[in-house]
């Protein structure tokens, strides 16, 4: 068969159709129902209402809130994340004795269903009948309000989130750093340059671009976070653990109120695009500089 050959069409074009009509139909509808009011339960007919249900998200506090809440959950889950994954990958690089025991034991977390994990960790981290408090209690130690105080709450979310999602890059990372050369090492090593010269001169740079990548898929993904958040704490104490999707979550399938959880949706996308804009806006100079 030749690129000529126009049977081709006859396989690519009705796929092309079906996933366009599955993707793009319900974001050009939700689109739609952002510019309505429109409730399901009362049950209200739509009314178009223009810019009404945006302008009504960004005056109200609690979508502040969250983006705040949200933001830091992310950014600080990532940094961790980053720092420890490279560190490991560095250690299961240099080939040390059961390092593929240790490989598939640092994926098992990212295996487990996020909601697994939590309800798990919702277990040990319970403040009155949880095994960690009980530890505690048993060296004398006051039970610490692991999910029932805001910030050791945003901290157990936040290590949870560490925890499981490290391995991901982690296993990024090894990749990477298994495909660099070892001529510029050797080259190194000659001129007694130390391991901290080797890493900061070497090894940083040249895994700046796999570096980049992988803090931006988890930094997007981590602005998703919304099972963790529901089953852990609920959004609690009060809305202070609230997500963005835990957000839309709340307007729109206790609520009901499906125009301005779309106006919701699409703010969060418009959040998404503008940080992730600026995070390769700010990285892209550093980039071309190590070209």
């Amino acid at each position: 068969m030749t690129r000529q050959d126009p049977i081709k069409h006859f396989f690519i074009w009705p796929a092309l159709l079906i996933v366009l009509v599955i993707s793009i139909f319900p974001l050009i509808y939700s689109l739609t129902t952002s510019f309505m009011s429109l409730r399901l339960v009362p049950p209200m007919p739509a009314r178009f209402v223009g810019f009404g249900n945006y302008t009504e998200l960004l005056q109200n506090p609690r979508f502040w809130h969250v983006v705040g809440t949200t933001t830091l959950i992310a950014f600080i889950a990532v940094s961790l994340q980053y720092v420890i994954g490279f560190s490991v990958a560095l250690a299961l690089n240099r080939r040390v004795p059961g390092e593929g025991l240790f490989r598939l034991s640092f994926l098992l977390p990212m295996l487990v269903a996020p909601v697994a994990v939590a309800l798990i960790a919702r277990q040990i981290l319970n403040p009155t009948m949880g095994p960690l408090n009980e530890l505690m209690t048993f060296f004398g130690f006051p039970n610490l309000p692991f999910l029932t105080k805001t910030s050791w709450a945003l901290g157990a979310i936040i290590s949870v989130e560490v925890w499981q999602w490290t391995p991901f890059v982690i296993l990024m990372l090894l990749a990477g750093l298994q495909t660099l050369p070892d001529d510029v090492y050797e080259a190194a090593a000659l001129e007694n340059a130390t391991p901290w010269q080797q890493f900061w001169g070497i090894t940083f740079p040249m895994m700046l671009p796999i570096s980049v990548a992988v803090v931006f898929i988890r930094l997007i993904e981590s602005y998703k976070i919304i099972d963790t958040v529901f089953v852990m704490t609920g959004g609690g104490p009060g809305i202070s653990t609230e997500t963005l999707t835990l957000f839309a979550y709340q307007e729109g399938f206790k609520k009901f109120n499906l125009g301005y959880t779309s106006a919701l949706s699409f703010l969060f996308l418009i959040v998404i695009t503008v940080i992730g804009l600026v995070y390769l806006a700010i990285l892209k100079p550093i980039l071309e500089k190590h070209k």
